[in-house]
């Protein structure tokens, strides 16, 4: 059983660690490809929040955030292998920042293909969360084994 679990987070974190490699090979000076296609979005998201929160968001480079997100993907899929919570954690973060940013179906008609698309990537990220909050919980509901040597005998007559 312990050897299909880490195949399977082998498996689930290959995903991560594939696309952090591939941005960090295409970062570059500018953010590479990944910036490009994420400024706008994110320049959008950021003018919609201030619009509907009324606070005014500080500017954020976008070379930035990609590196961030590099970090993200690339570390907490490493832990993530090695059973880490920490590491499903930080999956955990990097998804639920950029799922809403990314894959903005909500900025398009119902009935037009790119709502279609983006809408099953919203929902296959949904999907990642939720399977990452299953690792946790059942991380956090397996009870701790006890050492051998720390259990106490009791005497009996």
């Amino acid at each position: 059983m312990g050897f299909i679990s880490f195949v399977g987070r082998v498996l689930f974190a290959s995903l991560f660690l594939l696309s952090a490699y591939q941005e960090f090979i295409e970062f570059g000076n500018d953010g590479g490809p990944a910036a490009k296609v994420l400024k706008p979005k994110f320049n959008l998201f950021i003018k919609q929040v201030s619009k509907n929160t009324g606070l005014g968001v500080p500017h954020i480079d976008v070379k930035t955030v990609i590196a961030a997100t590099m970090f993200l993907k690339g570390f907490g899929g490493l832990l993530f292998i090695f059973s880490s919570s920490f590491g499903a954690f930080l999956l955990l973060i990097y998804l639920a920042f950029i799922t809403p940013v990314v894959y903005d179906f909500y900025n398009y008609e119902m009935e037009s293909a790119q709502f279609v698309q983006l809408f099953f990537k919203f929902s296959q990220n949904l999907a990642f969360i939720g399977a990452l909050l299953f690792f946790l919980g059942m991380k956090n509901s397996i009870p701790r084994r006890r050492s051998k040597g720390r259990t106490t005998k009791t005497k009996t007559n």
